[in-house]
């Protein structure tokens, strides 16, 4: 069981590393409103440009913990239950704005991922 929760950490941490230094600035068909950059998201949210930052800084540093977590076991949960705050609260941002299921696919799986890494 100990590998299967390892992978799970490997696929949030790395995914939301992926999202938010690689893929900031580029276009993706699971961005809300069809935004063309993280920041373009935000505000069809509704959202202030700085909280871009802030979320991105809360986002890293958890995908960060989840990653260090396979060696210090003590940082897991607490950041397994941050990351799956922090998507509980994009799945009620794309539905405020009434994204399509496929929109809000991504931050539900790892939603449910984080709740599976706590459960493990």
């Amino acid at each position: 069981m100990e590998t299967v929760k390892i992978v799970l950490q490997l696929i949030v941490g790395l995914g939301i590393l992926n999202v938010w230094l690689l893929r900031f600035n580029k276009k993706t068909s699971y961005r809300g409103a069809e935004a063309s950059n993280m920041k373009a998201e935000f505000k069809a949210y509704g959202l202030p440009e700085a909280l871009v930052y802030l979320v991105g800084f809360i986002k890293i540093t958890l995908a960060l913990m989840l990653l260090a977590g396979i060696w210090f076991k003590s940082l897991v949960n607490p950041a397994a239950i941050g990351m799956a705050a922090m998507m509980l609260g994009a799945i009620v941002m794309h539905l405020k704005i009434k994204d399509n299921f496929k929109q809000i696919i991504p931050a539900l799986s790892l939603l449910i991922i984080c709740l599976a890494i706590i459960w493990l």
